[in-house]
Order: structure tokens, then C-alpha cells, then sequence
């Protein structure tokens, strides 16, 4: 009896331990303004499913959120914010999605590099 338990509560532990070892955190920039901006920051990155927390900051633009890395990546949680309206380190917003902004949150841009030939 005592061994089945034991087994049981090593399988259980396991389990838990595989579980948490899938989950990371990574931060990188947002662009934007103010409380709103937070909202809706947040809430985009929230809809990407796996992701289980997200933090913005806006006094420092720092993102930080937490996912399953073993079932989403943090080009889906850019690319989230990015169709938000809000320009991260790896995607840009769409202008029509920027332009769809309160006027407050039109955080300014940065400009266009120049393609190379």
C-alpha cells in the first residue's frame, strides 16, 4: 500500500514538475502612452493562447509576459499587439490599426528605415 502511494505522488510530482518546466517569461518594448494604452496592451498579448500572465509598464515601455513556450512563442504575442496598434522590437503595427487608436495612445512612431538595395 505505502508503495502505491509513493508511486503515486512521484508520478504526481513529475507531472507538475514538466508542467512549470514549459513556462517562461521573457520582456521586450511596447510603444505607448498611458493607462489605456496598458489596457489594451495587456489584453492583446492575454489573447494569445498559453499565455497565462502580461505586464506593461508604461513608464518604462518594458512588456513582461509568460507563456508555455511549448505551445506558443513570443513572435505570436508581438504579432498580438502589433494588429493591437502598438509597435514592438519585432513587429509594427498597420497604419490603418495605429490610425484606429484613441488619440492619446498615438504614441509617436518611429520613422521608416530605408530599404536596402
Amino acid at each position: 500500500m505505502k508503495t502505491k502511494v509513493l508511486s503515486l505522488i512521484t508520478v504526481f510530482l513529475l507531472g507538475t514538475a514538466s508542467v512549470f518546466a514549459a513556462s517562461k517569461t521573457e520582456k521586450f518594448k511596447v510603444y505607448g502612452n498611458c493607462g489605456m494604452c496598458e489596457q489594451t496592451i495587456e489584453k492583446a498579448a492575454l489573447s494569445v493562447e498559453d499565455v497565462s500572465a502580461a505586464d506593461w509598464n508604461k513608464e518604462t515601455k518594458q512588456m513582461e509576459v509568460t507563456f508555455d513556450d511549448s505551445k506558443t512563442d513570443v513572435h505570436k504575442v508581438h504579432a498580438a499587439i502589433a494588429k493591437a496598434g502598438y509597435d514592438t522590437d519585432m513587429h509594427k503595427a498597420s497604419d490603418e490599426a495605429y490610425n484606429k487608436l484613441h488619440s492619446c495612445c498615438q504614441y509617436e512612431r518611429a520613422p521608416e528605415k530605408p530599404v536596402k538595395e
